[in-house]
């Protein structure tokens, strides 16, 4: 049996503002960096093991990843003080287009709240210069099953480390969702989701404590 954990990055800064983020490379919070550290101390209690690690290119999910590396103690992903992991854009957050930087309560106010509803939970329908959670499925779908699904076929423990749209958009590739059901799951930040596999099938998925 081997492991996919899914791990949405700690709180960030614009998280906080309540603000879209995006593909903005903002940081982690404290409360972020806390998360960050209780997620390997609750993957360490729970013995998980790890192979590789696959995170976006930006900060608040390469960040998340360190701080839980650490907590575990797993020093063997450690080259020169930088954290051996994949990263590629491919994983990075839904792009919001001309909404990222904007408050959600004064974009409401703006464009309107039923609009911004629309924008925020359709599957098919982008922001303004945006991306559609639709878009986020195709553009993680060809890294899943070229970079990823291999590993996991082959028995590897893998962690991502990336984004609530594009770990939605994961969770589609593998299975577990369908596209008309994904925009009402929520993904709290710094919790561990663990799909347990068994020759290449999903068996069981949940969040860890």
């Amino acid at each position: 049996m081997n492991n996919l954990i899914l791990l949405r990055h700690g709180q960030s800064q614009w998280n906080l503002e309540n603000r879209f983020t995006g593909w903005e490379d903002v940081p982690l919070t404290e409360k972020g960096i806390q998360e960050a550290k209780i997620a390997g101390q609750i993957m360490l209690k729970n013995k998980i093991k790890i192979d590789l690690i696959f995170s976006s290119i930006l900060q608040r999910a390469n960040k998340t990843a360190e701080l839980t590396i650490n907590e575990m103690n797993l020093s063997e992903f450690w080259r020169d003080k930088e954290l051996i992991m994949t990263r590629d854009k491919s994983l990075n957050e839904r792009d919001y287009g001309d909404l990222v930087g904007l408050n959600k309560l004064e974009t409401a106010n703006k464009y309107g709240k039923e609009q911004v509803h629309i924008w925020r939970r359709s599957y098919n329908i982008a922001p303004p210069g945006g991306e559609s959670l639709e878009n986020v499925v195709e553009r993680v779908k060809p890294y899943f099953e070229k970079s990823i699904a291999p590993e996991i076929k082959i028995g590897k423990n893998i962690l991502i480390v990336a984004h609530g749209n594009s770990l939605r958009a994961s969770m589609i590739q593998i299975g577990l969702y369908k596209a008309e059901e994904i925009s009402n799951i929520e993904l709290p930040t710094g919790k561990p989701f663990v799909i347990m596999y068994e020759n290449g099938k999903v068996i069981a998925s949940e969040y860890l404590n």
